[in-house]
């Protein structure tokens, strides 16, 4: 099925997607409609624009392309499939993910990751191609986030306050630049052992068109909770 979302109110746009019987779909001159494929299953969809707020929110098994930029609140929620963004991304991608995978080759905003959780066998994936705003992974309690910084080899690749609150998951940042002024609830260690990485670079790159082989070979930083202070002022006056 094939739509064309030119003047479409959202509401008008969601319906078509969720009725409709096809299970592919192409969405074509999308701007800023917001709710695509909220809470929707079993669909593969193209979109051909820029979509609004809370693209996927939500969603349970769809997989979702993006051939533009996305705004903010994409994947809010989502318990399973995929969106893949072929460009950048705003804030709180991936709020409150509880399962499935996002990539995103550009940059993304701020807050990506918040309070992101798993549970058994279902843990969300976000890569981020370019770099990540402030406050990544901010209550993070599980999942893997992973900031490749390409672009920002010069640089630090993630906004400040990362990882602030987090007590749970990991965030890789491929950086020769370790992340500052982290946490005290946060240790920051060098990654040896890439083999939990390397199945999500080598999608990104499958995606995006990236070396694979280049990208793993390159220095990365893992990100995880402390459990010698995490809500330790919660149960004791003492100074830490």
């Amino acid at each position: 099925m094939i739509i064309d979302a030119k003047g479409m109110h959202f509401a008008e746009l969601d319906r078509l997607v969720k009725s409709g019987k096809d299970s592919d779909i192409t969405i074509n001159n999308v701007l800023g409609q917001r709710y695509i494929a909220a809470g929707a299953s079993g669909k593969s969809i193209v979109i051909n624009g820029t979509p609004g707020n809370a693209l996927g929110a939500y969603m349970d098994g769809c997989r979702i392309e993006v051939r533009g930029n996305a705004q903010d609140a994409v994947g809010d929620t989502m318990s399973g499939g995929s969106l893949v963004i072929y460009g950048n991304c705003g804030d709180t991608t991936g709020y409150g993910m509880r399962g499935g995978r996002i990539f995103i080759k550009g940059y993304a905003g701020w807050r990506v990751g918040i309070h992101m959780k798993e549970y058994g066998s279902a843990v969300p994936e976000i890569v981020v191609g370019g770099s990540a705003g402030a406050y990544l992974g901010e209550y993070q309690a599980g999942g893997r986030i992973v900031v490749l910084g390409i672009g920002c080899e010069d640089r630090p690749c993630v906004g400040d306050f990362t990882s602030t609150g987090m007590h749970g998951g990991k965030i890789y940042v491929r950086s020769k630049f370790v992340p500052q002024d982290l946490p005290r609830q946060t240790e920051v260690s060098a990654v040896t052992d890439k083999s939990e990485l390397e199945p999500l670079v080598r999608e990104f790159c499958g995606y995006f068109g990236y070396d694979a082989d280049s990208l793993l070979a390159d220095d990365y930083f893992v990100l995880t909770p402390s459990t010698a202070f995490i809500y330790k002022t919660l149960y004791t006056n003492r100074p830490f």
